[in-house]
């Protein structure tokens, strides 16, 4: 063979032969948006929009998002042993509670730091009067070991937050809340909060409510309150159109809040 048509042969052999696999990749591009198709619908699967069943949750929190660290009259019996303080924790539980239930003769219960009310509430617990006690009970409730979240709190908190529902604390208590939110991490969490001694209204008196909603920019119809209290609570959330669920009776876990909010309404 001469040496130009050996030096062809190769190339000739290639021209001759189908490349390896030509057919295969001819498949692969005989439909060149099928593959896209099949990525955009299962894409378009994971993306499907769905929204919670409420925009806003209003929570009350002494009681329902603040609980005692531990009952209230071992701590007054505990810190009063060195006043005097000798009444079992059974009488000072009576006591506290004829203090809470008793009317009270001004419009708010709680104004500014609330020390009047609470300072009634611990001599008819306890019968004692002595100033330096009152205060070392006072101080003793300013800070956030005293109190505890319930369990899935805090989850209920991040994970509503993050599905876009708006938070607000609308709560009768004195100005010592913002900093116990502070200590226990949560205030951050939250859209506002709207505290009775700062706004000049108590539950069940609709403005709170009202306030709140504002604040958090959700219509009664489309948000749910949270507490502890038939009257100061649910009747007072229910007069404005603001569906109110009870802890305890209602809802019983946080995570059960979690879960009726986050119920998946289709759009």
């Amino acid at each position: 063979m001469p040496a130009a048509a050996a030096a062809r042969g190769p190339l000739l052999l290639l021209r001759r032969q189908p490349a390896p696999g030509l057919a295969v990749i001819r498949r692969s591009f005989s439909s060149p948006y099928s593959g896209m198709r099949c990525a955009s619908a299962a894409a378009g699967g994971r993306e499907r929009r769905s929204s919670p069943a409420y925009d806003g949750l209003l929570l009350d929190a002494g009681g329902t998002l603040l609980q005692l660290a531990r009952p209230v009259a071992k701590t007054y019996a505990s810190l009063g042993r060195r006043y005097g303080v000798s009444k079992r924790e059974e009488n000072i539980m009576e006591g506290f509670k004829r203090a809470f239930s008793a009317s009270w003769p001004k419009t708010l219960r709680y104004q500014g730091d609330g020390r009047p009310f609470w300072r009634i509430v611990v001599a008819e617990a306890t019968d004692c009067t002595d100033n330096d006690y009152f205060e070392e009970v006072y101080q003793y409730y300013a800070h956030g070991d005293a109190w505890r979240l319930p369990a899935g709190a805090y989850k209920m908190l991040r994970d509503l937050k993050n599905a876009g529902v708006k938070l607000a604390v609308v709560s009768n208590f004195d100005t010592r809340l913002r900093k116990l939110l502070k200590d226990l991490h949560v205030s951050d969490m939250f859209d506002a909060i709207v505290v009775s001694s700062e706004v000049g209204h108590e539950k069940p008196a609709p403005e709170i409510f009202k306030i709140a909603l504002d604040q958090i920019g959700v219509e009664a119809s489309k948000a749910v309150h949270v507490g502890d209290d038939e009257t100061a609570d649910k009747a007072g959330a229910n007069a404005i159109g603001l569906e109110c669920w009870l802890w305890g009776e209602d809802v019983k876990t946080f995570s059960e809040i979690q879960d009726r909010i986050l119920t998946r309404l289709p759009q």
